[in-house]
């Protein structure tokens, strides 16, 4: 009874599409933080999410066809403006997904050759880089296909990994490393952004919606169910990484490499368990490639589906030359820069999982102001909402400009 549920699939759908390799950032970035306000920093952005995803809810009501994307809903309220300003965000947000995921798995791959292999450390980064996109981008120009195939295999085998990683992880928390206060209490602020992109899961809210057959009381259900499981998730992962990892130690080794690099070292050298590193790096491996797939896929696809709408070339070579190529010059360039690339992703996200269902709610509620369902909190919780997603995107500003602290990671 619970496998055809589809409140429960739909649920599982955004737990699924929330989870990705922005988890593996969490202990890079909250390194400096402790965990009792990495907590709090996760469970008040739960709430912030979980509200702006209820948002489209109550804004898809007014929808003329369940399956109407958010691009259309755009356009419907603010005209092709809304159209162009939510889809460029939106491709953007996935570049900037895309070219942290490049770095992230080129900088994993370069650890385990030897580091002169192509005459520096910086030249075996960058062709491993070039090696991980190359390898796994052949996969995406197949198409879901064969996507489809190898992250069935890629996934189960994480979730094992993942179990696996927590108990031998878990066993040995100290509550002494828990109770560690921040370095500096603007790293909270730093690491906002980060953690962010760790619930968006508004890119899928057409097909969930159509799923449910634009039932609004499942949709509600499914969005409150589906962004708990990656809280829990999220919670265990920081209580095991916090617990295990001594914050002065972390830190350290996160300064030398601030790369995924660092969380496996700091795992093998703290714990004294090379094997239990090497557990890490490979579930830091299989999140990476699935998280990356499915982005990617994600990009190739919208491309080519935005190409045929405009009547331009959309042949496979075209398509794998936009979809690959700007996040791929910006690994090269940037080839530690995995941190730096989610943060921007961040930014994006703000925008689209949050600012834009705030004024797509505003011009809702003008529009139908006796919709039968409204997001509780009345127009105060809006304008409350919009003032954190403005502050979340000129955080990566405020770093840069260095008003405030680049997290340690």
């Amino acid at each position: 009874m619970l496998l055809k549920n589809k409140t429960l699939g739909s649920a599982l759908i955004i737990a699924g599409t929330s989870i990705g390799a922005g988890m593996l950032a969490m202990p890079l970035t909250s390194a400096g933080i402790g965990f009792g306000f990495t907590a709090a920093l996760l469970f008040g952005l739960w709430l912030l999410l979980a509200y702006s995803g209820l948002l489209f809810v109550e804004v898809y009501q007014t929808a003329q066809r369940k399956d109407d994307g958010v691009a259309t809903l755009a356009e419907k309220y603010f005209g092709m403006p809304g159209r162009v300003i939510s889809t460029v965000s939106l491709f953007v947000l996935l570049y900037a997904l895309s070219a942290a995921y490049m770095t992230g798995g080129g900088s994993l791959l370069a650890n385990v050759l030897p580091a002169d292999l192509f005459g520096s450390n910086d030249n075996t980064l960058k062709i491993s880089i070039l090696a991980f996109t190359v390898l796994l981008g052949a996969f995406v120009v197949i198409g879901t296909s064969g996507v489809d195939g190898i992250t069935r295999l890629l996934f189960s085998g994480k979730i094992i990994i993942f179990i696996l990683v927590l108990a031998m992880m878990l066993p040995r928390i100290s509550l002494e490393n828990l109770m560690e206060k921040p370095l500096d209490y603007a790293l909270i602020l730093s690491a906002a952004p980060i953690f962010f992109t760790s619930f968006g899961f508004h890119v899928i809210m057409a097909s969930v919606n159509s799923y449910l057959g634009g039932s609004v009381e499942k949709f509600r259900r499914a969005i409150l169910i589906g962004t708990a499981i990656p809280l829990a998730a999220y919670l265990v992962w920081q209580l095991a990484t916090h617990g295990v990892l001594s914050q002065s130690e972390f830190v350290r080794i996160l300064q030398a490499d601030p790369t995924l690099n660092g969380l496996v070292n700091a795992t093998r050298e703290i714990t004294g368990s090379h094997f239990m590193g090497e557990v890490v790096r490979v579930f830091s491996s299989l999140a990476l490639i699935t998280s990356f797939l499915g982005v990617m896929l994600g990009v190739f696809e919208g491309l080519g589906d935005l190409f045929k709408r405009y009547h331009l070339p959309n042949n496979r070579v075209v398509l794998t030359i936009a979809a690959f190529l700007p996040p791929l010059v910006f690994a090269l360039f940037y080839p530690e820069g995995f941190i730096t690339a989610l943060s921007y992703a961040g930014l994006l996200c703000a925008f689209y999982c949050l600012i834009l269902p705030i004024g797509l709610a505003w011009r809702t509620r003008i529009a139908n102001p006796t919709l039968p369902y409204r997001v509780a909190g009345g127009n105060f919780a809006l304008v409350f909402a919009l003032l954190i997603g403005v502050v979340i995107m000129v955080i990566p500003f405020l770093i840069q400009w260095g008003y405030l602290p680049a997290v340690a990671g």
